[in-house]
C-alpha cells in the first residue's frame, strides 16, 4: 500500500502542475481572440446577418430576470425574427396576448450610429400587424449587446445578451 502512495503522489503532482500551466492563456492569445471576435462581429453587422442570444431581461417594473431558455433576436437582411420573452403591462393587445415579441416580419427602418468607438448603435423598427415596435441595439466590439424595446401598446423592456459571431453564414 505504501509503495502505491509513493508512486502515485509524485505522478499526481506532475499532472496537477502540467494541467495548471496549460489552462492559462497568454495575453497575446487573449488579444488575438478578442481581435478575431471583434472582426467577426463587425463583419456580421455590416452584412446585416446576426443573431443576439438573450441571457438577461430588465422589465420596466420589477427586478431583472436571468433567462435560462433559448431566446434570441435575429436580423437577416431586411427581415427580423424576434423571439423574446415579455413581462410587463400591455395596454391594448388581442385576446390571449397576441404575438407579443415572438414574430417574424420585415424591417421598416434601419439606421446605424458609429459615433462612439468600440460600439455600434442600431435602431430598427417594424410593424407586426399588432403593434409598432422600435428596437434599439447597442452592440460592443466584444459581442456584448444591449437591446431596448419600445412598443406602442406595451411597456418598454430591455435585454442583455451576446451576439453569436458563428451563427452565420447559413448553409
Amino acid at each position: 500500500m505504501m509503495r502505491y502512495v509513493k508512486f502515485l503522489l509524485p505522478l499526481l503532482a506532475v499532472l496537477l502542475v502540467s494541467g495548471c500551466g496549460s489552462l492559462r492563456r497568454s495575453s497575446e492569445e487573449r488579444q488575438a481572440e478578442e481581435a478575431r471576435v471583434a472582426a467577426l462581429v463587425q463583419q456580421r453587422l455590416d452584412a446585416r446577418q446576426y443573431r443576439i442570444i438573450i441571457d438577461y431581461m430588465l422589465p420596466r417594473r420589477g427586478s431583472g430576470k436571468t433567462i435560462t431558455d433559448y431566446y434570441s433576436l435575429t436580423v437577416d437582411g431586411s427581415k427580423i425574427d424576434s423571439h423574446l420573452p415579455y413581462f410587463g403591462v400591455a395596454y391594448r393587445v388581442p385576446y390571449g396576448g397576441g404575438k407579443s415579441l415572438v414574430f417574424e416580419d420585415d424591417i421598416e427602418e434601419y439606421t446605424e450610429d458609429f459615433s462612439r468607438k468600440g460600439r455600434r448603435t442600431i435602431v430598427l423598427s417594424t410593424d407586426n400587424d399588432e403593434d409598432f415596435i422600435i428596437y434599439t441595439l447597442t452592440i460592443f466590439d466584444g459581442g456584448e449587446a444591449d437591446i431596448h424595446v419600445r412598443c406602442r401598446n406595451r411597456e418598454d423592456i430591455s435585454y442583455r445578451g451576446r451576439l453569436d459571431p458563428d451563427a452565420y453564414p447559413k448553409e
